[in-house]
């Protein structure tokens, strides 16, 4: 595969049941399962204020990783768990009016199934399709200027391996990279959050911009295959 294409995507809409929405994600041999809760109701924090609120969880499962990989038991949740939550949570949210959303909550799961790289962005990218799938339980074919999200989201990692820029990168590509970055991005080409960090390495600004349209090429592929999963539910 070309270090400037993105990996195989599959994506199976209504997985499960028991969810609004549901979905399971395949990019590559990384599998993420990605479903959407909704509630009639908000933390006891936003009570009152009119106001809905948009989380989520993520999750690697024992047998995600060749050496398995021990559950998070008791509430304790790990470091690099943490951040992954708060990161999908602040994607989803970029791009909705919680105003609109009224006093509802919808969490997002993503369970992480066969992990190859590239986890959290397979979670934000499926866990999209998921959230509009539960939204519109809800909002179907309401007027747009009521809809409560605004706009899609996706992502996509890139880095510089064996001193050339690369595409949405497997375990293998990422373990030998020497700039990793993940980049999140709306459907209408607006940045949601990069995170890019030098691997022993550094890396200059024409490379910075090198890395950022390689994202947004990629980006603006996976919003395609986002648009033919959901087809006529695609609210925009």
């Amino acid at each position: 595969m070309s270090n400037q294409m993105i990996r195989p995507v599959k994506i199976v809409r209504g997985f499960t049941k028991t969810t609004p929405g549901s979905v399971l994600y395949q990019c590559g041999d990384t599998v993420v399962l990605c479903t959407a809760s909704l509630e009639e109701k908000v933390p006891d924090w936003m009570a009152g204020k009119g106001k809905g609120w948009i989380t989520a969880e993520y999750n690697m499962l024992p047998g995600s990783t060749p050496q398995r990989k021990a559950r998070e038991r008791s509430g304790k949740v790990d470091g690099r768990t943490t951040e992954i939550q708060r990161l999908i949570g602040r994607s989803f949210r970029a791009i909705a009016d919680l105003q609109k959303l009224g006093e509802r909550s919808l969490t997002i799961d993503c369970d992480v199934l066969q992990a190859d790289g590239g986890t959290r962005t397979a979670a934000i990218t499926g866990g999209m399709i998921a959230l509009i799938d539960a939204v519109n339980t809800v909002f179907a074919g309401v007027p747009a200027a009521d809809y409560p999200l605004r706009d899609s989201v996706a992502a996509i990692s890139v880095g510089i391996v064996d001193g050339k820029p690369c595409l949405d990168l497997d375990y293998a590509k990422d373990v030998r990279a020497d700039v990793d970055m993940n980049v999140v991005m709306t459907g209408k080409n607006r940045f949601v959050e990069v995170q890019g960090t030098g691997e022993e390495a550094t890396f200059d600004d024409q490379e910075l911009t090198e890395l950022l349209k390689l994202a947004k090429s990629g980006i603006g592929q996976l919003v395609t295959k986002q648009k033919e999963a959901l087809g006529k539910a695609w609210p925009w």
